[in-house]
């Protein structure tokens, strides 16, 4: 029952807006995908006349078909090499296993073997420069696990995300050409994979006095679960639905661990931000992990609004990783002087995953929750700071390094400053220092 009359049933611990009334959407095409085959059908028939009006949408199909059309291509060759390598790799340990009659095979097993098999020998030699290539003290089963996880990756990027026929609307039954349409989706937050979100709210809220696992960075916190984004490209409508929803709802702090090259209903989300900023909520999302200059290279949803002006309540958050010196940027992480505000910690992140289990993951994913943590101790300790208060605080906060050279992702070695527009790495302790500072000025004033 809808009892809070939000229009919104039995939504006790959130929204799942990719879902419908018989099931939820797993993996889904990619924004590139679907603006390939939305522009093909304006735009694919040879010997067309382009109009003046036409010229630059045309333009820009032309962009949209050869880069479609190369990843298309690329992604069915790394399927068929992954599954053609797993393959190859199951049926020599089967082999090998039966013909000397041991569940677990070495390198030194396969040594001994003597045979004049021309299939024994592949085998053998296929496996020997397989344990080559392993790291030290890596299994058998972990090294498979892996190949099996890159099958499975492609796989779905061939089945679904550059798929010009999949269309998973058909599951959330909305009308997905009105852009503005409320209520629809299910409350099934968990969905049929959760570990991402799992891993991400483990970052900002595990328990931190129950011994078990981890520590989150933040005490008195509460989650707010909204679902929208795939194993695919997210969709502009859901992203904006999500972000209304967390902020009708009570959100403070809307963490976003997602992104995307192409946002053809951008005014639709801009909206969505633009109420948030107006509700006094802050946004925080993932800079991405593409190696790419975001001053350059386009990645949405942004604070850059088509109207020409920026929403005041968001933060871009960069990956750092271990790595001292020159290598303490992520080697995936998206950078840039004025889309960035700052860099967190995103590699290697131990976090929880479904089933009670706990598991190392990477990814801007990961930095954007670390940066949304603090922002969420500093407002649960100063709840009197608004959302652009804490927003700057956190940026005015940030650890500096003087003259620090880094390898910049992509490559080359630049200061460490120029990756960002703070130019530095968060640092809760300062923040929470700033933040008492700005708490006595703010009543100072007031008296």
């Amino acid at each position: 029952a809808d009892d809070d009359k939000n229009g919104y049933v039995d939504d006790v611990y959130g929204w799942n807006f990719i879902g419908g009334t018989n099931g939820n959407v797993n993996a889904d095409t990619y924004e590139l995908t679907r603006e390939y085959v939305r522009l093909k059908a304006k735009y694919g028939q040879p010997g067309m006349k382009i109009s003046r009006k036409q010229q630059a949408e045309y333009d820009g199909w032309l962009k949209i078909k050869d880069k479609f059309e190369k990843l298309k291509e690329k992604n069915a060759q790394q399927y068929k090499l992954y599954a053609s390598l797993y393959s190859n790799v199951r049926m020599s340990i089967d082999t090998l296993q039966k013909l000397l009659n041991t569940t677990e095979l070495t390198a030194e097993k396969l040594e001994s073997l003597q045979t004049n098999s021309p299939t024994l020998l592949f085998a053998k030699g296929f496996l020997l420069n397989m344990f080559r290539n392993m790291e030290d003290g890596e299994s058998l089963d972990a090294y498979m696990g892996q190949l099996k996880e890159a099958v499975d990756y492609y796989e779905v990027i061939v089945k679904f995300g550059y798929n010009e026929d999949f269309n998973s609307r058909e599951i959330v039954g909305d009308d997905y050409n009105n852009p503005y349409e409320k209520g629809y989706g299910n409350n099934d937050v968990k969905g049929p994979d959760s570990k991402h979100g799992t891993h991400v709210a483990g970052i900002i809220a595990a328990n931190r006095t129950n011994n078990i696992g981890i520590r989150g960075i933040a005490d008195n916190v509460k989650i707010m679960a909204v679902r929208a984004v795939p194993n695919g490209d997210e969709r502009d409508k859901d992203v904006a639905n999500a972000i209304i929803y967390a902020v009708d709802n009570g959100a403070h702090i809307i963490n976003m661990s997602f992104g995307k090259s192409y946002s053809p209903q951008k005014e639709v989300v801009d909206k969505a931000v633009r109420y948030a900023e107006q509700k006094g909520v802050l946004l925080i999302h993932a800079a991405g992990n593409d190696a790419e200059n975001s001053d350059e290279e386009k990645n949405f949803p942004n604070r850059f609004l088509l109207d020409g002006k920026e929403a005041r309540n968001w933060l871009e958050i960069g990956a750092s990783a271990w790595g001292a010196n020159e290598n303490f940027v992520a080697d995936f992480s998206n950078y840039g002087k004025r889309n960035v505000d700052f860099f967190s910690p995103g590699v290697e992140i131990y976090s929880t995953v479904p089933g009670g289990q706990y598991e190392h993951q990477s990814g801007t994913s990961m930095a954007s929750p670390s940066a949304a943590g603090v922002a969420a101790l500093v407002m649960s300790y100063f709840p009197e700071l608004s959302a652009f208060e804490v927003r700057d605080i956190l940026r005015q906060s940030t650890r500096q390094f003087d003259n620090l050279e880094v390898e910049k992702p992509g490559g080359g070695r630049v200061r460490f400053e120029s990756l960002s527009s703070s130019g530095g790495l968060i640092n809760a302790y300062e923040a929470v220092l700033a933040a008492q500072k700005t708490k006595e000025q703010k009543a100072i004033k007031t008296r």
